[in-house]
């Protein structure tokens, strides 16, 4: 996909959309691809976002949750939410 975001630039949407929810709100990683690219063009990058969002949560910047709980990025299957870690 030329002129696809890099992974700054994921990280920078991620963060972007958490900082405007409340402390412990929640975000789709579809958000930020959408955020990246729009409605029609965002499926090509759910990958990357969901990569970046392991590396995140791999540096403790992000949790990456499954039914509210948070859960291994590697392990996850289905859908997942993104958000900040508490404290």
């Amino acid at each position: 996909m030329s002129g696809a975001p890099d992974d700054r630039a994921i990280a920078a949407a991620i963060g972007d959309l958490l900082d405007r929810r409340a402390p412990g709100a929640t975000i789709c990683p579809s958000e930020a691809a959408r955020a990246l690219a729009g409605d029609e063009g965002f499926r090509p990058l759910m990958d990357d976002v969901r990569r970046v969002a392991a590396a995140l949560a791999a540096d403790g910047e992000l949790e990456v949750t499954q039914d509210g709980e948070a859960v291994d990025p590697a392990a996850a299957r289905g859908p997942i939410r993104l958000r900040r870690p508490a404290g």
